[in-house]
């Protein structure tokens, strides 16, 4: 900027400031922040993770069901214990599984307290075993988990 003169003395002389002005930038980029977070996608598929307890109280009374997912070249295969079963009819045959080693029990008893164990090889595809997972929670089963693979099979 140019500088006034008077009576032949600079007046108010300011040197040029070079320095860029960053409070816009700030601003900017604290809208796109809140726009990112408040736009984010959520987890559609919560699993809840029950962690065991240790616990001096009697021992479980029914053995675990373990259910098998298999890819094979057709598709993929659902074992509840040794019999193969279609995905859409595994809450059925787990609690036929579960009735017929435990005859004891009622269905919401055997619902309520026994232990099924979903088991997948590693090259099946994840949602095949939420469908497994889903299955189970919509039929009302309460003690649902996953377990890893047997390490003679995983390698």
């Amino acid at each position: 900027m140019a500088s006034v003169f008077r009576n032949g003395q600079r007046s108010g002389v300011r040197a040029q400031n070079a320095e860029p002005n960053v409070v816009p930038f700030i601003d900017v980029l604290l809208v796109l922040l809140v726009i990112f977070m408040v736009t984010a996608p959520k987890p559609t598929t919560d699993l809840r993770v029950d962690l065991p307890r240790q616990a001096a109280g009697a021992p479980e009374r029914l053995a675990p069901t373990i259910v098998r997912i298999e890819s094979s070249a057709t598709g993929v295969r659902v074992f509840v214990g040794d019999e193969e079963t279609p995905l859409g009819g595994l809450a059925a045959a787990a609690l036929d599984h579960i009735l017929s080693v435990n005859p004891a029990y009622t269905r919401d008893e055997a619902k309520m307290e026994a232990r099924i164990f979903v088991r997948a090889d590693l090259n099946v595809a994840y949602h095949n075993v939420v469908d497994a997972l889903e299955e189970l929670k919509s039929a009302e089963f309460e003690r649902v988990s996953i377990v890893a693979p047997e390490i003679e099979t995983a390698l």
